[in-house]
């Protein structure tokens, strides 16, 4: 990352603090407001891994979320996430050490309004990094400093154009990580005058640089603005002509790691006389099975038992049926993962839940599992019987 210089930011003297690009209301994805996802582009650079500043990371967070750094944007934004900003500690702080310093990466998510910074955050969530909105670059060190004592390794944060004081705050924030011993990864989005335009009319939300003025003036005061920080980026992303999937993808493959391709599924066993799962992608009735609960030694039992489970299993038709749904997860999973979803959540049903359903849950699961699949059982309604 090159060194950031300030840049001149005369246009920017007409924005008011309450003024939010279409990011922050979700209209990075304007261009597909209108029968489905619209442009979004491909990057003038070749989109190759960024450089990361230290080792690889080890273990990514145990989760991730989206918090937000000003109630001015919580405002502006009442479709965003509820704010969950990293929790101070009382008491003196706890020195970091210096293998902590080497795994932590910050990912800085910037460029222009309406390039897609909102959907470069939500597929960095995606694949574990934890994402802050509209940070003041004057507390990004402490929100750092904050993320490694919470154990996250993956920080991302979204930076945006509202005032002058934006750019005024670049070189201070960028000598305080350099001192600290943290290497930013920068990646600026951007697209054509002409896309920004379309998105920003869509979204009919005013430019943060617009001020009283045209939409272009805006549009070039922002570009002009940003050129230093763009010229220091690790990496460049035109989304001109990419909708919001194909934006998502190539984040991903960039910063996701070796997860970024895999599906994870969570098999679930119901009985259908208590309803179908509600979040259920894909649904299947295994009562075309002959049922235990006839057998009185059987009845007692679950699908967990081995008794049960043997007999379920060596029905005519349980073997084919566990062998199609997996070889059909295959294709649509395949599938999933080109449209950006990678969390798939299979039912299968039985009368009660409690027999048949369980025994093929655990089998099918078990076999995904040993395909390398990341796979979670669910048994909804064992022990509501």
């Amino acid at each position: 990352m090159a060194a950031v210089s300030t840049p001149s930011t005369d246009q920017a003297d007409a924005t008011t603090p309450n003024e939010t690009g279409p990011d922050q209301a979700g209209s990075d994805q304007a261009g597909s407001d209108q029968g489905g996802p619209g442009p979004i582009g491909p990057e003038s650079t070749a989109l190759a891994e960024p450089h990361s500043a230290g080792s690889e990371p080890g273990a990514g967070p145990t989760g991730s979320g989206r918090g937000s750094a000003s109630a001015e944007a919580d405002a502006a934004d009442p479709s965003s996430d509820p704010a969950e900003e990293p929790s101070g500690q009382s008491g003196p702080e706890e020195p970091t050490s210096d293998a902590e310093q080497d795994q932590f990466r910050l990912v800085i998510v910037t460029g222009m309004s309406g390039a897609g910074r909102s959907t470069t955050a939500n597929a960095l969530e995606d694949v574990g990094w934890y994402v802050v909105d509209n940070l003041p670059p004057s507390v990004l060190l402490e929100v750092c400093e904050l993320a490694l004592q919470a154990n996250q390794t993956r920080l991302a944060v979204v930076l945006d154009v509202r005032t002058r004081s934006f750019f005024e705050q670049l070189p201070t924030m960028f000598s305080d990580l350099s001192n600290a011993g943290i290497q930013a990864e920068i990646v600026y989005l951007e697209a054509d005058d002409d896309v920004i335009v379309r998105r920003q009319e869509s979204a009919r939300r005013p430019h943060p640089l617009q001020g009283d003025g045209r939409l272009m003036d805006g549009i070039t005061a922002e570009r002009a603005s940003l050129a230093t920080l763009r010229a220091a980026a690790d990496l460049v992303v035109d989304t001109s002509s990419l909708n919001v999937h194909q934006l998502g993808s190539r984040i991903g493959a960039a910063f996701g790691g070796s997860q970024h391709d895999q599906l994870r599924v969570t098999v679930v066993s119901f009985g259908f006389k208590n309803g179908i799962p509600i979040d259920a992608d894909l649904v299947f009735d295994v009562r075309f099975l002959p049922n235990p609960h006839w057998i009185p030694a059987l009845r007692p039992l679950t699908g967990l038992s081995r008794e049960v489970s043997s007999y379920v299993l060596e029905q005519q038709g349980a073997e084919e049926f566990i062998s199609q749904l997996q070889a059909m997860l295959a294709v649509i999973g395949s599938g999933y993962i080109r449209e950006g979803k990678r969390f798939a959540t299979i039912a299968i049903g039985c009368t009660g839940g409690k027999h048949r359903s369980t025994a093929i849950t655990e089998e099918f699961a078990r076999r995904l599992r040993a395909d390398g699949t990341v796979t979670n059982v669910l048994h909804r309604d064992l022990g509501r019987e």
